[in-house]
């Protein structure tokens, strides 16, 4: 948790999760086949990481972790985003996406033996209980979690945590706003909301889609974040609506006792102002609160008018 003057009624976050999604990594360092530079732009994402928060509670990874399920690419994803984890003092947390290979995922990310096991997990975030599920269904796009899964989430959720949980997954249980992606959403959603609906869970951390949104599932926050490799170019009628190479970003998740936040953080390398900084935060961190409201919230006369 970053120490910094409380300025407002919020008190400072408990948990702040790093969740960035669908990075399509090729093996041997090889663009996209749309044109994007994965490694690169990945690259750029996670200097991005390494400035916004010095030590957050996890970094996940939301599926599509390589564009083949290549091993070589799974050793470059792990090469380029370990180091970063490794500093911030925080665990990786990696989803399976319709784009990734378990076998290969479970040999090269979590050292373990390469099955077609679902790649599933649970994390203890001092209190804050993660959940990663795996959607993937090996050979096919569509997403589904199937029965097995759904009876041990059950399991795992039939005791809440003292912070509350939020489920990690790559297909979002929301409807999509490109027509071809409703092709390929998630499956049995019905009986994953009977499971979810009451329990302690507080978010869903998704991917798939390559735009930010958001939305609800049984009654749950739903976050969709973008891909680190290339997105899609909402500004065209959905039925048009194609990939780019522009508006990377991932998200930070904020965790606070009555409210969680995603604030979806632009990967651009453009010109930024230098009105806030330490010394600006300190200066006001010194003011009573009426002098602040003077020093900045109070509107000058002339914008008054």
């Amino acid at each position: 948790m970053i120490a910094h003057p409380a300025f407002g009624r919020h008190p400072q976050p408990s948990h702040t999760i790093i969740h960035l999604s669908d990075p399509h990594l090729v093996a041997g360092g090889a663009r996209h086949s749309g044109g994007s530079d994965s490694d690169g732009n990945l690259d750029l994402t996670l200097e991005t990481i390494r400035r916004v928060h010095p030590n957050p509670s996890a970094i996940v990874v939301t599926g599509d972790l390589t564009d083949f399920g290549e091993v070589d690419a799974y050793r470059r994803l792990r090469a380029a985003i370990e180091p970063v984890a490794a500093d911030l003092r925080c665990p990786i947390v990696w989803v399976a996406g319709n784009h990734d290979e378990r076998p290969a995922l479970r040999s090269t990310l979590l050292g373990g033996e390469a099955t077609e096991d679902p790649v599933t997990g649970v994390w203890d975030l001092d209190g804050l209980r993660l959940i990663a599920l795996d959607s993937s269904v090996p050979g096919w796009h569509h997403g589904d979690i199937d029965r097995a899964q759904r009876d041990w989430l059950a399991g795992v959720l039939a005791e809440p945590a003292p912070h509350g949980t939020l489920l990690a997954m790559h297909h979002p249980p929301l409807p999509a706003h490109v027509p071809l992606f409703d092709i390929l959403e998630l499956r049995h959603q019905d009986e994953l909301a009977d499971i979810i609906r009451g329990t302690d869970v507080r978010g869903i951390l998704a991917g798939h889609l390559h735009y930010s949104c958001s939305g609800t599932f049984a009654g749950i926050p739903v976050s969709v974040a973008s891909s680190t490799c290339y997105t899609m170019n909402l500004g065209r009628p959905a039925q048009q609506v194609n990939g780019m190479d522009a508006a990377q970003s991932f998200q930070l998740v904020h965790v606070r006792p009555d409210v969680i936040t995603h604030t979806v953080v632009p990967v651009a390398d453009a010109p930024t102002g230098d009105h806030f900084s330490e010394e600006w935060v300190q200066r006001m961190a010194a003011l009573s609160p009426q002098e602040r409201l003077e020093a900045f919230s109070r509107k000058p006369p002339a914008a008054r008018a």
